[in-house]
């Protein structure tokens, strides 16, 4: 009887030490959980009126490979209760290689919504942050963009960093040859957590005499996770 309460506890004692074995082994091979950026959204008022910027850039969890990338950007003149500077960008995406994906969907402005499709590359890490998108219409009278965003915050401590962003567009209408709208911004400031805060300048240049309008302020911007 001794011998058979022994067979069955070794064996008992194997049996867990294989199970054990195996969850271990699951865990090591089993791939991390995606990790989302936050949604980044930032408002600037300054000498013209208010600057608005929400960049989202957001995979399935399920689907890791499959995503969403969205800007959407205005500038309101202080006494204008019309939006005439307003772009929203919406794309369904799929990872090509390395941080490069593909992107198709619309673009939306004051003269219409148009489907276009991009290619999207992204390079993130705690210091840095670079996007660069080029992008066509899928339409008549295609409009063709280039977009770029490079961040650069180091830490200055354990609960602060520095934070600073250049950023730039252009789009030229292929059919007409000719500039339709481009902007360059810059930011600098601090982070604190998910809060970041400091100046700001965006210089927009419209239509294609690139007439020019340009706002100086104070900027926030919040990272919603």
């Amino acid at each position: 009887m001794k011998d058979v309460c022994k067979k069955i506890i070794k064996s008992s004692l194997a049996t867990l030490a294989l199970l054990a074995g195996i969850n271990f082994h699951a865990q090591e091979t089993e791939p991390q959980p995606i990790q989302n950026p936050p949604v980044s959204v930032e408002a600037m008022p300054g000498s013209r009126g208010i600057s608005f910027q929400m960049t989202l850039d957001k995979k399935l969890r399920s689907v890791p490979q499959i995503g969403f990338f969205s800007v959407t950007d205005f500038n309101s003149d202080w006494g204008n209760d019309q939006l005439s500077d307003l772009m929203i960008i919406g794309k369904a995406t799929v990872d090509l290689y390395k941080g490069l994906k593909f992107g198709a969907g619309f673009q939306s402005t004051p003269g219409g919504i148009r489907p276009s499709a991009a290619l999207i590359y992204t390079y993130a890490n705690p210091d840095w942050l670079i996007i660069a998108m080029p992008r066509a219409d899928l339409s008549a009278n295609a409009n063709l963009e280039g977009l770029g965003i490079v961040e650069y915050k180091p830490a200055l401590s354990d609960k602060w960093r520095l934070y600073t962003r250049l950023q730039g567009t252009y789009v030229h209408a292929a059919a007409a040859d000719l500039h339709t709208r481009s902007y360059i911004r810059s930011r600098v400031g601090l982070t604190y957590k998910e809060f970041t805060f400091g100046v700001g300048a965006n210089v927009e240049y419209y239509g294609p005499t690139k007439h020019k309008e340009t706002n100086i302020g104070g900027f926030l911007q919040v990272a919603l996770f």
